[in-house]
């Protein structure tokens, strides 16, 4: 209908184009609604084709491909919306720590921590981390598997690849996520997690899941959606293979002189010990640093005018795990408040 077309229909009276309006009306709402791109869905329904083609070139199974990629796959309008949000606000470090280290969430990860203490600790042993940490990471990624997402995961990543910011990574998580399928770890319908593809009670991406996950129970799955021992071998290994050291801390809280160069407060810069010792940097006990040539960073997690730390090597690999000194430092907290 051009413009025309719709000033004649709203400007008359007559009973038949009234008739009509309402027939059109009842007609465009009946139509399913598809998403929220301003892009045409033929071409969503092109892409799509050319999306199946893809993946059966990258040597996903017919199967899968059918399955998972069928025809009625539309994107997902809250998927897109959830991509493009920008928060309002910035959080300080303090309320990020209250929303995830409080009462409530330590109660239950040292009653948890002594309920599996038998299978953390045969974990624990295997693979060199230490239980408090597997748990920790549970408990702030997923609150200990109970928040786990209620997304389905092809449909979601469908749409970022699609529509979203980073279409190429969104791609590559999809064709990872198919491999799961292809591989018979889970089924299609049971696949689930986050809105941006972050799967089960640890939170990995696909590609993670390949690279991390285990089957420690020896079932044949590696199952991070609903098996404890899987879940906590897929922690473990993704610390180990990232380079975990067990026994070393985390933090260690320091204060520095007035006179101290805040450039220096950065994970950029790795020095060792004695090098900082020698800058008048001392523990927060006022105690001497060691002469060591371990290599440290400094890190002050809250910004200016919050605490700073000795940031070892163990902190860095929780930061590879999710790139927030937030998170890094509520991961110590939340480890170090759980009992055994």
């Amino acid at each position: 209908m051009n413009k025309h077309d719709k000033t004649q229909l709203w400007g008359s009276g007559g009973v038949m184009k009234k008739c009509f309006l309402v027939l059109f009306m009842v007609f465009f709402l009946a139509v399913p609604f598809r998403g929220a791109s301003a892009v045409s869905y033929s071409d969503f329904y092109k892409w799509l084709d050319d999306l199946r083609e893809e993946a059966l070139y990258a040597g996903i199974s017919d199967d899968t491909v059918n399955h998972a990629l069928s025809t009625d796959l539309e994107p997902i309008e809250r998927v897109v919306n959830l991509d493009k949000k920008q928060p309002e606000k910035v959080i300080t470090f303090e309320d990020y720590k209250k929303n995830v280290v409080n009462p409530k969430r330590i109660a239950l990860g040292s009653k948890l921590i002594k309920e599996n203490h038998k299978i953390l600790k045969e974990i624990s042993r295997a693979y060199g981390v230490e239980e408090k940490y597997i748990v920790a990471l549970w408990g702030i990624e997923t609150n200990f598997g109970q928040n786990t997402g209620g997304f389905e995961i092809v449909p979601a990543l469908v749409t970022l690849a699609y529509e979203g910011r980073r279409s190429s990574f969104f791609k590559s998580e999809l064709f990872n996520a198919l491999r799961i399928l292809d591989e018979g770890h889970i089924q299609l319908h049971e696949l689930k997690g986050s809105w941006a593809g972050a799967m089960g009670q640890c939170q990995f991406m696909p590609s993670s899941y390949h690279a991390f996950a285990v089957d420690y129970d020896g079932d044949g799955k590696k199952d991070i959606w609903n098996t404890k021992a899987d879940v906590f071998a897929s922690i473990a290994n993704y610390l180990l293979l990232s380079g975990w050291k067990k026994g070393e801390p985390l933090l260690e809280k320091i204060e520095v002189p007035s006179w101290f160069d805040s450039k220096l407060v950065t994970l950029d810069i790795s020095r060792p010990v004695s090098f900082w010792k020698n800058l008048g940097v001392k523990y927060a006990n006022g105690k001497a640093l060691p002469n060591s040539n371990k290599l440290v960073s400094i890190v002050q997690p809250g910004g200016e005018g919050y605490k700073l730390y000795l940031a070892h090597n163990n902190y860095k690999v929780i930061m590879k795990w999710n790139k927030s000194t937030y998170f890094a430092t509520s991961v110590k907290y939340l480890a170090d408040y759980l009992k055994k």
